[in-house]
């Protein structure tokens, strides 16, 4: 009898060793799995980053830009004033030579009278 014990011992040694061996070979390929799929995240994080950064670096050129084109309309709505203050006066003082003019004719054509 002892020797019917020892064989299924061998046999189900075996059995579990093979069940190990299985268990391993999944693990490993799960493990495998799982470092190609943390790779390709890291690698989404940089690309990401790099994106990030990208436009970080557009946002600071256009928010540059508008500082400049902000000034540039100041001093333009400036220049603006300027002519309009200078046409207006210009306007004023055409407009007291015609007056003046009129009052020089109406007085002529009084005298002539």
């Amino acid at each position: 009898m002892a020797p019917s014990l020892v064989v299924p011992a061998v046999q189900n040694h075996r059995s579990a060793a093979a069940k190990t061996v299985a268990e391993e070979e999944v693990l490993r390929r799960r493990n495998e799995e799982l470092e190609r799929e943390l790779k390709r995240s890291i690698e989404r994080e940089e690309k990401m980053k790099m994106e990030l950064q990208n436009t970080w670096e557009r946002l600071r050129v256009a928010e540059d830009a508008e500082e400049r084109l902000c000034s540039q309309l100041g001093e333009l709505e400036a220049e603006a004033v300027d002519q309009a203050r200078a046409y207006r006066e210009r306007l004023v003082m055409l407009m007291e030579q015609l007056s003046a003019a009129q009052k020089i004719i109406e007085s002529a054509t009084v005298q002539r009278s």
